[in-house]
C-alpha cells in the first residue's frame, strides 16, 4: 500500500500551525496582569508579543504576498500606534481581544497560503528595506513566518518561566 503524500504546502501549514499553537499554549493560564507585565529589560510584554505576531502575519501574508493593505478596527476604540521597530511590543488592548485578533489573522493567512501558488511572485512589498536574502515568493513568506513565530515562541517560553516558573508548555 502506498502512503498518501503530503504536499509541500500542507507541510508548511503544519509547521506554521505548530508554532502558532505553541505561542497560544505558552501564554494560556496567565492572568491579564501577567500578560501585560514586561519581564525583560527591553520592556515587551507577552500579549504585546502576540500582537506583534498578528501584525507580522498581516504584513507578510496580506501586504507582501497578496498585495493588500490590511486594516484593523478594534472594538475598544484604542488605535494602534504606527509600527516602530525600536519600540517595545506592548499594548493597551485586552489579552482576549489580542488573542482573538491573532487567531483571526492566522485564519486569513491560511486562506492566502492556500490561494496562492508557492512559487507565485509577491504582489506587494514591505514598505521598508529588508536586510537579508531577497524575498522571492509565497514559499519564502511561509518559511519566514515559521521562523519568526518559532523565535517569538522561545521568547514567550522564557517570559513564562520568569512570570510564574512554568516550563515545557506548547506542542513539542
Amino acid at each position: 500500500m502506498t502512503e498518501p503524500t503530503t504536499s509541500e504546502r500542507d507541510r508548511l501549514q503544519y509547521f506554521l500551525d505548530q508554532q502558532r499553537g505553541a505561542v497560544l499554549a505558552i501564554i494560556e493560564g496567565l492572568g491579564e496582569d501577567q500578560l501585560h507585565t514586561p519581564v525583560l529589560p527591553s520592556g515587551w510584554t507577552p500579549i504585546g508579543l502576540v500582537l506583534h505576531l498578528a501584525g507580522a502575519e498581516a504584513l507578510w501574508f496580506q501586504r507582501v504576498a497578496q498585495g493588500d493593505n490590511p486594516q484593523v478596527a478594534w472594538e475598544d476604540g484604542i488605535d494602534d500606534p504606527p509600527y516602530d521597530p525600536e519600540a517595545s511590543f506592548t499594548t493597551g488592548h485586552s489579552s482576549a481581544a489580542v488573542i482573538d485578533r491573532y487567531r483571526r489573522q492566522c485564519r486569513i493567512s491560511n486562506e492566502i497560503l492556500h490561494s496562492l501558488d508557492l512559487d507565485a511572485p509577491l504582489r506587494g512589498g514591505l514598505g521598508f528595506d529588508w536586510p537579508g536574502e531577497p524575498i522571492t515568493d509565497v514559499r519564502w513568506v511561509a518559511l519566514h513566518l515559521i521562523e519568526e513565530t518559532a523565535r517569538h515562541a522561545g521568547h514567550l517560553d522564557a517570559a513564562r518561566e520568569l512570570l510564574d516558573g512554568v516550563t515545557g508548555l506548547g506542542p513539542r
